[in-house]
């Protein structure tokens, strides 16, 4: 049997589960497919209700007891890759990935790779808000990220505990992502756990590997600079005092290029930018320059590329 959807609201929607069938049924169609087992004859009962905007799936889930895995078996069966947060709202949980173990307690936050094998295991009723998107929305590369799968972080302090109130409110609100700032609010929350993520792996430190800072410099400058005609290799490698060829050594270690990681994130600010209704009267040749596109053919035919249809018919959709 089914289960029974409640009340959607325009990009939000409830599910509502009587049993571990039907919240297996549940919870793959919400996120990737995955294998939920229960406690045998047990009395169960879940409430899943999620928004989704511009790729990301924001959930608010509520459970009885239960296992989920990640089988090598269903990630073969996929064909996006994603990344997936996880706030602790009520309730413990345990998360396994990549050899590593993390005891989830309410305001803790952990990620994890839907490209890899995982178990999550809840001991008892719990809540949980989960934020699932695709790797390229974050602007760390996915291997600096899998330094942190199964790593718990706290919201108690530092950090985190200026990050998951927002995130807290981000669940207990989901109405507003159906919205017309919906997708602001959404990429608000991935850039706050991009700069958490930034500060666990020590990359805005002073005293951090110097390969890696060197690496952290070169991207914020990037960032910093997509709107400059002349950003490339030459200026970039003059900026940081080191060669093109290093400059390009350094991306190859990355499995990129210079020129591929500039355009990347240059597609991706105008991504952006095209589903902000503030900026909807604005010209798309006029987004693509201020984000350093000067010529607006070759900005479409690389927006189609990466998207699969042009920044208008983008824009027009989202």
């Amino acid at each position: 049997m089914a289960a029974i959807p409640v009340a959607p609201a325009e990009s939000v929607s409830t599910l509502v589960a009587r049993n571990i069938s039907e919240f297996r049924s549940a919870v793959s169609d919400s996120f990737v497919p995955l294998q939920v087992s229960g406690e045998g004859s047990a009395p169960f009962r879940g409430l899943i209700r999620g928004a989704s905007v511009d790729e990301v799936h924001v959930t608010d889930l509520r459970a009885s007891r239960h296992v989920v895995e990640r089988t090598p078996e269903l990630i073969a069966r996929g064909d996006r890759s994603y990344f997936k947060v996880s706030l602790m709202l009520a309730g413990t949980g345990l998360l396994i990935q990549d050899d590593r173990e993390a005891v989830l307690t309410p305001g803790d936050l952990a990620v994890y790779d839907t490209d890899r094998p995982y178990s999550l295991v809840f001991d008892e009723d719990f809540r949980t808000m989960v934020v699932m998107f695709p790797k390229h929305l974050l602007s760390l590369p996915p291997e600096m990220v899998g330094q942190l799968t199964a790593v718990r972080i706290s919201g108690q302090e530092g950090l985190g505990g200026m990050v998951v109130p927002y995130l807290r409110q981000l669940a207990t609100n989901l109405d507003q992502l159906a919205g017309a700032t919906g997708a602001r609010l959404a990429h608000s929350a991935l850039d706050l756990v991009s700069t958490v993520f930034t500060r666990e792996l020590g990359l805005d430190e002073a005293a951090a590997d110097p390969h890696r800072a060197l690496m952290q410099r070169i991207r914020g400058h990037i960032d910093r600079n997509l709107a400059s005609t002349d950003l490339g290799p030459t200026t970039i490698a003059a900026a940081h005092f080191i060669s093109t060829r290093h400059l390009h050594g350094l991306f190859q270690e990355q499995g990129t290029t210079v020129s591929t990681w500039i355009r990347t994130r240059r597609l991706e600010q105008c991504r952006r930018d095209l589903l902000d209704p503030i900026l909807a009267d604005r010209p798309v040749a006029a987004i693509a320059a201020r984000w350093g596109f000067v010529d607006a053919a070759h900005f479409s035919r690389a927006f189609k590329t990466a998207y699969g249809v042009s920044p208008s018919e983008y824009r027009a959709t989202h």
